[in-house]
């Protein structure tokens, strides 16, 4: 019975540290800590090297099983747009160009600032209109506006 509640204290202890660290590193290994003291529970007789080895084999699993989801459903980005704010129109200030990266101004805020760095796979002159095609870390991906 001694095993159940060093299992359930260590998982708490990482469960514990990882809501001070807030970074998911311990939140598995955590876990799977909770459920092998629910494992030596119900199965009291595996010796202690057994139950660290299923303790290996549970976090081994539960990091993968969470990486292999991260990677299918990523994280929306926060304070970034999702698509929103593509199409939006504004004027180049400083050149933009393939090895250059320029700024663009927009007359109304753009994700609460009205300049940002430009970045362009073609030359884009000063006072020439462009649009965002994507949000690229810090800056905008932009293209040419097309003039009829």
């Amino acid at each position: 019975m001694q095993l159940v509640w060093s299992w359930g204290v260590i998982g708490l202890i990482l469960l514990c540290l990882e809501m001070m660290s807030g970074t998911l590193y311990l939140l598995w290994p955590g876990v799977a800590a909770l459920v092998m003291a629910l494992f030596s529970w119900l199965f009291p007789a595996f010796s202690l090297a057994w139950q660290i080895v299923i303790y290996a084999i549970f976090s081994v699993l539960a990091v993968a099983i969470w990486r292999k989801r991260e990677q299918a459903h990523p994280a929306p980005r926060v304070g970034q747009a999702q698509g929103e704010e593509i199409g939006r129109q504004g004027v180049i200030t400083v050149a933009v160009s393939p090895a250059q990266p320029g700024k663009i101004r927009f007359s109304q805020g753009v994700m609460g600032s009205k300049e940002w760095t430009a970045y362009a796979d073609v030359d884009i002159a000063i006072d020439q209109p462009a649009k965002i095609m994507a949000v690229e870390g810090n800056g905008l991906r932009v293209a040419p506006l097309r003039q009829h």
